[in-house]
């Protein structure tokens, strides 16, 4: 049985607003209703000041659409930005929120903790400033080179509207629910893996403001039964949006890794990347250069196409260590292609000797941090 829009309207219609007035169909509250193979998308507009007082009522909503046959999920959302919701005229719109990272006013290392993920010991983000520069091949390898260590790794993919991180690792099927309504991480190569990416059909185009990715994330974090793990590696989006931020907000990030090609493009939008996160306080364990030189399969002969030594130049002139250089080669894009990494699929190559050198580093790096005992930032939004 496959659940309408409608369908849900209705079920929503049953939903008190806040006070007890109404319901939230008829008060316009609830945004564009979004249906995805049986996942059902859609956010609640609220008062900012009264978000974490009407958590109930996004719990309410979520647990009555999910009681409707042919549901499979449901991503709820509270948002305080008003676009017209349905039985109501759109209101004049909001001027957006300012997000600031702040010192925490009581003493270094006294602010409250912000709340992990359960069985979780450590999250890194792997960003970009854009997209195309490689940068869920190089989370996906690297979560395999931390697995190789010995340690034990989960990989999510963030990236809300482009998730690649189910081809990456040649993973099919649907998550199963645990008795706890929690989902179970899908495996594969001894990893821990979650992704929108299996909620919904390949083809299908996320059509999301930030509210509903930042609900996503929250749920693809909370809402899953990780672990135990030592290491979570977390695919971001391209970019310096809601969903960095979000990470930043939710979870103490231990790190990020940033991901650029040689060329000068794509470092000014990496030198964007590495600037929030310095600037939410999340350490950054260094840049990788990927495709930093392309040898020729039948010549062996070197090309810088995108230049060469640009991401290395950026890390010592912004005092971040560098991780390594990756190059451009067939044998990557064709394991990638084919859902077996490189670093599992020819472990001895050149190129998988890169990554786990990389993922060496950044474990030194992890482990460093421990030892100095570092406190995680403070986010205000105003």
């Amino acid at each position: 049985m496959t659940v309408t829009r409608q369908q849900v309207i209705d079920r929503l219609s049953s939903i008190k607003g806040p006070d007890l007035e109404g319901d939230i169909i008829s008060l316009g509250l609830v945004s564009e209703i979004f249906i995805a193979g049986g996942k059902v998308f859609f956010s609640i507009t609220v008062p900012a000041s009264r978000a974490q007082e009407l958590e109930p009522l996004r719990e309410a909503a979520e647990r009555a659409v999910k009681e409707l046959p042919g549901v499979k999920g449901a991503v709820v959302a509270l948002t305080a930005e008003r676009r017209g919701g349905m039985g109501s005229p759109p209101a004049p719109p909001q001027r957006p929120p300012q997000v600031q990272a702040r010192p925490p006013a009581v003493p270094q290392g006294s602010h409250p903790a912000k709340a992990g993920v359960p069985g979780v010991d450590a999250i890194i983000a792997v960003a970009s400033g854009k997209g195309g520069v490689g940068k869920s091949t190089t989370a996906a390898n690297l979560a395999l080179g931390l697995a190789a260590l010995g340690l034990k790794v989960g990989l999510l993919d963030a990236d809300i509207y482009g998730p690649s991180v189910p081809r990456l690792l040649g993973i099919k099927g649907k998550p199963e629910m645990t008795e706890g309504k929690k989902l179970k991480p899908m495996e594969a190569f001894g990893l821990q893996v979650m992704s929108i990416g299996f909620l919904v059909e390949e083809e299908t185009p996320m059509i999301w403001r930030g509210p509903m990715v930042m609900s996503a994330l929250r749920q693809l974090l909370r809402d899953v039964q990780w672990g135990p793990l030592d290491v979570m590696v977390v695919d971001m989006p391209p970019g310096t949006g809601d969903a960095q931020l979000t990470m930043a907000q939710q979870v103490p990030l231990a790190g990020a890794v940033i991901v650029s090609t040689p060329q000068d493009l794509a470092l000014i939008d990496a030198r964007k990347g590495l600037n929030m996160f310095r600037r939410v306080e999340v350490p950054v364990l260094g840049i990788v250069e990927n495709m930093s030189y392309f040898i020729a399969p039948d010549t062996g002969k070197r090309y810088d196409i995108f230049g060469h030594g640009g991401a290395r130049a950026e890390a010592e002139r912004l005092g971040v260590p560098f991780l390594g250089e990756v190059p451009l080669t067939m044998d990557v894009r064709e394991s990638s292609d084919a859902g077996t990494p490189i670093v599992v699929g020819a472990p001895e190559s050149a190129q998988a000797r890169t990554y786990r050198r990389i993922a060496s580093q950044v474990h030194e790096s992890l482990q460093a941090s421990r030892m100095t005992g570092a406190a995680g930032p403070a986010i205000v939004f105003e």
